[in-house]
C-alpha cells in the first residue's frame, strides 16, 4: 500500500467512526509507525509502505476509531515547547494549562537572566506529567521546585519526563495528597504555589468527550460531588505553606470563576481572574496577606 492509500484508508475509518480531527490522526499515527515528520511524509506519498508497518498502522488506526487519544497512542504530547511523555496514567497536558506558566512568568517579571537567576521555592500541585512543574524549571532554572501527586505511577512518568529534558535537579517529587505533606512542617516554605486540579464534577463526568471520559486517569480529572471540592481543601493549604506575600495560582474549570473566587477570602487580597485567548476565565491569582 502506498503512503496516499494508507493515509486514505486511516482517513476513511476515523471519518466512519466520527473521530475529531480525522485528517490530523492519520497523518500523525503513519508518521509515528515510519518514524518521519510532516515534511518527508508528504514527499512523495507514492512510496510504498512496508507490509509490517501497514498493518501496524491499521493497528494503530483501529486504536483511535475505538477513542483512545492519540497521545496515548504515539505516547507523546507538545506542551511549552517541550515534547512529554504520556500514557494513560497521567492527563493529557492541554494549550490552556500553559497559561499558568504565562502568568508565573508575568508575576515574577523581569528580562529572561533575570528570571534564570531568581532563586524561588514553587510548588506543582498535582503534577501529572509534570508538565508544568517541567516548564517552570526550564525558565527558573536557579529556583526549586516540589511537585506533588498523588499518584505513584504518574510520578514515575513526570520523573522520566524531567530526566529526558534535563531538569530533574532542579524538581523534587513528592508522593502527597496536595500539600498536606508540607502543611505538617512549622515553616512557610513556598513563594508561589501552582496547580491545575481535578475540576470535572460526577454529574458532569458523563457529558465528556470519550476520548477524556474512557481513557484518561479518573483521578486527574475529578469525579467529586461537586467541581470545586479540591479547590475548598487546596486552597487553606496553599495559605499554610506559601510566604507572606506568596501568590496562589490556579486554573479552573469553564464557569467556575465566581466559585473559587469567593473561596478566596480571609487571609487573601489582590484576588484577579484573568481569561484565556476565548474569553474564557482560565487563571485565579490570590496574594496572601
Amino acid at each position: 500500500m502506498q503512503r496516499r492509500k494508507a493515509l486514505q484508508s486511516g482517513l476513511h475509518i476515523l471519518e466512519q467512526n466520527s473521530v475529531p480531527s480525522a485528517q490530523l490522526a492519520t497523518e500523525l499515527l503513519l508518521m509515528q509507525v515510519l518514524g518521519i515528520d510532516r515534511a518527508a511524509l508528504y514527499t512523495n506519498l507514492e512510496i510504498e509502505v512496508p507490509l509490517d508497518l501497514e498493518r501496524r498502522y491499521m493497528e494503530l488506526i483501529r486504536e483511535r476509531a475505538a477513542g483512545k487519544p492519540v497521545q496515548y497512542i504515539t505516547g507523546h504530547q507538545e506542551f511549552w515547547g517541550l515534547d512529554f511523555e504520556v500514557n494513560p496514567d497521567v492527563l493529557i497536558p492541554r494549550p490552556e494549562t500553559e497559561m499558568l506558566v504565562e502568568t508565573v512568568i508575568g508575576l515574577v517579571g523581569g528580562n529572561p537572566a533575570m528570571r534564570r537567576a531568581a532563586r524561588l521555592q514553587m510548588a506543582d500541585v498535582g503534577t501529572g506529567s509534570g508538565c508544568i512543574a517541567i516548564a517552570l524549571a526550564a525558565e527558573f532554572p536557579s529556583s526549586r521546585i516540589f511537585a506533588t501527586d498523588l499518584s505513584r505511577p504518574a510520578l514515575t512518568v513526570a520523573e522520566r519526563n524531567a530526566g529526558r529534558l534535563g531538569l530533574r535537579r532542579s524538581i523534587t517529587f513528592v508522593q502527597c495528597d496536595l500539600l498536606e505533606c508540607f502543611v505538617a512542617g512549622d515553616n512557610q516554605p513556598f513563594d508561589l504555589v501552582v496547580a491545575n486540579p481535578p475540576y470535572v464534577s460526577r454529574e458532569e463526568i458523563a457529558g465528556l468527550q470519550r476520548e477524556v471520559r474512557d481513557f484518561e486517569p479518573r483521578l486527574a480529572l475529578g469525579g467529586f460531588a461537586s467541581n470545586d471540592e479540591i479547590y475548598r481543601r487546596l486552597i487553606p493549604q496553599a495559605h499554610a505553606v506559601l510566604k507572606e506575600g506568596g501568590r496562589l495560582i490556579l486554573e479552573m474549570g469553564y464557569s467556575m470563576a465566581e466559585e473559587v473566587a469567593a473561596l478566596l477570602g480571609e487571609g487573601w487580597n489582590a484576588v484577579e481572574i484573568r481569561a484565556d485567548l476565548s474569553g474564557i476565565p482560565r487563571v485565579v491569582i490570590a496574594r496572601k496577606q
